[in-house]
């Protein structure tokens, strides 16, 4: 097993994009819109023969502007092999399968498995995975990500679920590394908030930035 860490994806970017189910078109200039604000890690989850066209368009996208695009919601070792063949850059998983941790790895591409327990913490850290999807970070809410740095300082968390441009700070100030947005990219009120995030400048009630 080729050991890659996620760290090539997302080190230095404290905002990542999720976009779900949006199919080609509006992923495609989503994507476009991310990387635009400064947002270059992208994440289309793969539940779908159409997302999976749409991962496949924001690939090429992403490939042309020097980015990676990676598949969310892989579920199965079937699923990476589909995301690899699509091109993605990195896999998500919403919890810990060793198998499709595995598979991803086999196949060159870092992974994020989902955890929310110490124990699940533990298991991604035994499969060499420092980087773990906190999820669903806002129902685990800011207190965890710094209750779970004192055991587990090496492990650098990133915030997914219910994260959008006016909770997002607030997140990477409890110790999050990175938080994923998903929706919020749609709204043009939390756009400027969201590229300043990116751009490490913080947010109104942060002007000096957050992160780890």
């Amino acid at each position: 097993m080729t050991m890659i860490n996620f760290g090539s994806v997302l080190a230095g970017r404290p905002v990542m994009a999720i976009l779900r189910g949006l199919g080609v078109e509006a992923s495609l200039h989503l994507t476009a819109r991310a990387f635009d604000l400064g947002i270059t890690a992208v994440e289309l989850p793969v539940q779908t023969a159409d997302d999976l066209d749409a991962l496949t368009a924001c690939v090429e996208l992403g490939r042309a502007r020097g980015y990676g695009v990676g598949a969310g919601t892989v579920l199965t070792t079937e699923g990476v092999a589909d995301a690899a063949a699509a091109g993605a850059a990195f896999t998500v998983s919403p919890g810990l399968d060793a198998d499709v941790a595995r598979a991803s790895l086999e196949a060159g591409l870092p992974h994020l498995p989902g955890v929310a327990t110490a124990s699940e913490i533990t298991a991604a850290l035994r499969l060499g995975l420092t980087w773990q999807k906190a999820f669903p970070a806002s129902v685990l809410g800011r207190h965890w990500f710094t209750a779970m740095a004192g055991p587990f300082p090496q492990v650098d968390f990133v915030a997914t679920g219910g994260m959008d441009a006016h909770n997002a700070a607030d997140y990477l100030a409890a110790g999050a590394r990175t938080v994923a947005v998903g929706s919020a990219l749609a709204d043009p009120a939390q756009l400027e908030l969201l590229a300043r995030l990116a751009n490490g400048a913080g947010s109104d009630d942060d002007p000096t930035g957050a992160g780890k």
